[in-house]
């Protein structure tokens, strides 16, 4: 791992988006959130004091810098050469944590404590959980989160993830954030394609970084995949009034195809004790979503929200098939796999037909290898 070049972009991205008097004056003064390279000598003598060689990306990480500022949104300071210890001798409540198979040496009470100044947690690398190349498993643990400690097999999968997580965070400018939007309008040309192996995992990533544009698109996908559990967690999140994008609500997409399905699955998972997605969402303040779920809902009173299925070609080619083929599900997905030629989008980030799945005949009988079916052919 070249560190160098990708710690300066993270110091340039994270200095970019924080106000000057947030940051610290050898910050602003040098644009590096972190210190002077470690000496060979402090590496030796910190090995020393341990008993033990550190993992190569580690020992390469200080040998750029002893230490560093601001590693994601919960990390404000990370160890260095001299700081550096055992979890069970600086910080041994952690162990309390461990489970409770290992309470005699798992990987918190052997672990290696990297971070220093954190919100509520710990960063630590694992000596006991080796690979072939010498790189010790990474973990992050916060009592916040009250789930186990997340592992990563090296220091520098850690680092990516606390990277991530920045941009996801704060959205910051610049070249990585141009590049992952690149990648997710060719992931969207892959979708459009019927290459959705080649689209998904970048999706994925994307919304790592927190492209919400990619977590409009892989929502469909994983939809038309059966995996509706997933995709509702997408949908919430996209309707969450801090994340909601710029335009989102008023584009066709959510309109006729999103929200038909929202109040569907409000209709069947809605329960004392329980809120639906839709109802989740209202908690906060969000007048634009109030006022098209008012609308909508006033439509569905009047009678005149009739089922649309997409443009008129293909939406009377599906209902023609809905009626044909009312108790022959093999048949209609069928019919409507011969109709999606005729299928176009809503909108630039439409990709794919999940308004379907609001005709129970349809949703109560998808498949994956039918959604598969579907995606897999070029449309659009």
């Amino acid at each position: 791992m070249d560190w160098r070049p990708w710690l300066t972009r993270w110091s340039e991205e994270w200095i970019g988006c924080t106000a000057p008097e947030e940051l610290d004056p050898e910050v602003v003064r040098d644009g590096w959130l972190g210190f002077a390279p470690a000496s060979p000598e402090a590496v030796a003598a910190a090995e020393e004091r341990l008993g033990t060689a550190l993992p190569p990306s580690y020992r390469e990480f200080l040998l750029t810098t002893d230490g560093w500022r601001d590693a994601g949104c919960f990390v404000w300071r990370m160890s260095d050469t001299s700081t550096l210890g055992w979890v069970r001798d600086l910080e041994p409540f952690w162990q309390d944590w461990e489970e409770p198979d290992d309470a005699e040496g798992g990987p918190i009470s052997r672990g290696l404590l990297i971070s220093l100044e954190t919100d509520a947690g710990i960063l630590f690398l694992d000596p006991g959980d080796v690979d072939e190349s010498g790189e010790w498993a990474a973990y992050s643990l916060f009592s916040w989160r009250a789930e186990p400690p997340t592992r990563f097999p090296s220091f520098i999968a850690l680092m990516e993830s606390l990277y991530a997580e920045f941009h996801e965070m704060r959205r910051p400018e610049g070249a990585t954030r141009d590049a992952w939007a690149a990648e997710v309008e060719q992931a969207r040309r892959h979708a459009l394609a019927g290459d959705i192996d080649a689209a998904e995992p970048v999706l994925a990533k994307a919304e790592d970084f927190g492209l919400s544009r990619a977590t409009i698109l892989r929502a469909q996908i994983l939809l038309l995949l059966g995996r509706t559990d997933e995709a509702e967690q997408l949908l919430g999140r996209l309707l969450h009034p801090s994340f909601t994008p710029d335009g989102f609500l008023a584009d066709p997409l959510f309109a006729e195809e999103f929200l038909p399905l929202l109040f569907a699955e409000h209709a069947r998972t809605a329960s004392p004790g329980h809120n639906s997605i839709l109802q989740s969402a209202l908690i906060g303040e969000h007048p634009e979503l109030q006022l098209i779920i008012a609308e909508h809902q006033a439509r569905l009173r009047r009678g005149a929200a009739r089922a649309t299925y997409g443009n008129p070609e293909f939406n009377d080619l599906v209902h023609a098939a809905l009626e044909r083929h009312a108790t022959d599900p093999d048949a209609l997905w069928r019919a409507v796999g011969e109709a999606l030629p005729r299928w176009r989008p809503r909108s630039t980030d439409h990709i794919a037909p999940v308004a379907l799945l609001t005709a129970p005949a349809l949703a109560d009988t998808l498949t994956p290898e039918r959604g598969r079916a579907l995606l897999t052919q070029p449309r659009g």
